[in-house]
């Protein structure tokens, strides 16, 4: 147990006060008992990932911040399907890329994603065109107000677009294992992103060769400055900071026709989804706008980064500014997608 743990050390985009103590439990049963000794303590806890999707206020947290260490992944086989049960502390990309290598299909367009594979079912974490949910299986979680480890199953879990149920109450749950269903192949799911497709040089809804998928997807977010690189101060950032807007078919064509030109959208659960980085460059906000030591990522409209000295209020203002914005333009209000621990919004 540590304290005074300076969060921006602990955060893709550096920002963040201190946590008045800080846990890092390597094993399954240690995490349990930190997180359910400091409830009877009525101590505030947050559970923190790879902390590649959170933003913390510059006053820091007054309580526990626990960071899952536990590693593992064990694999095995039933009636053709490779069931892969994975620690919560285990690196996203290091499962993906293990999977990858072992000819494993399901993961493969997720490449690059920063954080631990525990924060995965939280928001059924996702990018181009595949998503936790397709792969899920179940999700082994302590259930604070219960008190008692539970395995809640992917149809529980309830994953929707950048949701859960596990988001809905975030405070409730600690992801411990996370279990997924993969196929044994040498080729990929098929490709249902129309960029990747291009980049791949495939049409849409054909396979691809699975280290080739790995590479293309890692080159398509290294261009986007989506895969951390502590050269580049465009990979200092939460990655996307706006969830893409989710309508009905009614709410499209409004926004299509106040925009007066075509809208790019895609189909999504019956509904139609927009792109917010689209929305954020039509509204006038341009890639490199800055406020203060915040800026809107050069390579990529929907990732807002950060400079040396930065502040989380400097960023949270570019984000309320942004936000405004596209309201006014376009009359949607844009939701963020990290995690905002302490701030105001």
């Amino acid at each position: 147990m540590k304290r005074s743990v300076i969060l921006a050390h602990c955060t893709t985009l550096k920002l963040g006060g201190a946590a008045a103590r800080f846990a890092e439990p390597s094993r399954e049963d240690e995490l349990v008992r930190c997180v359910a000794e400091a409830d009877e303590r009525r101590e505030p806890v947050f559970v923190l990932g790879g902390g590649s999707n959170v933003v913390f206020a510059d006053a820091g947290f007054d309580g526990l911040v626990v960071r899952a260490a536990t590693r593992g992944i064990v694999a095995g086989e039933r009636g053709g399907t490779v069931h892969v049960d994975v620690a919560a502390g285990e690196p996203w990309d290091d499962l993906v890329a293990w999977s990858v290598r072992e000819g494993l299909s399901g993961l493969e367009s997720m490449s690059g994603i920063p954080g631990l594979v525990g924060a995965t079912p939280m928001q059924n974490v996702g990018a181009y065109g595949q998503e936790v949910k397709d792969t899920l299986v179940r999700a082994r979680v302590f259930d604070r107000r219960s008190k008692t480890t539970r395995e809640l199953s992917a149809a529980e879990c309830k994953l929707s677009y950048r949701h859960s149920m596990l988001k809905e109450d975030p405070a409730r749950w600690v992801v411990l294992r996370v279990s997924f269903a993969l196929e044994r192949s040498a080729r990929s799911r098929p490709i249902r992103y129309a960029e990747l497709a291009r980049a791949l040089g495939v049409r849409e809804g054909e396979p691809a060769e699975l280290a080739s998928v790995r590479r293309t997807v890692l080159a398509l977010r290294r261009g986007k400055g989506m895969v951390l690189d502590a050269s580049d101060p465009d990979t200092r950032s939460a990655g996307s900071f706006f969830v893409n807007p989710t309508m009905d078919a009614g709410a499209y064509a409004t926004l299509a026709a106040r925009a007066g030109v075509a809208v790019p959208k895609f189909e999504s659960e019956g509904k139609v989804k927009v792109p917010a980085a689209w929305l954020i460059e039509r509204a006038g906000f341009a890639k490199g706008h800055r406020k203060g030591g915040a800026a809107i990522s050069t390579k990529h409209a929907l990732a807002l980064t950060t400079r040396e000295g930065a502040t989380t209020e400097e960023l949270l203002a570019l984000a309320r500014e942004i936000r405004d914005g596209v309201e006014r333009a376009f009359g949607v209000r844009l939701t963020p997608e990290p995690v905002l621990v302490g701030c105001v919004f």
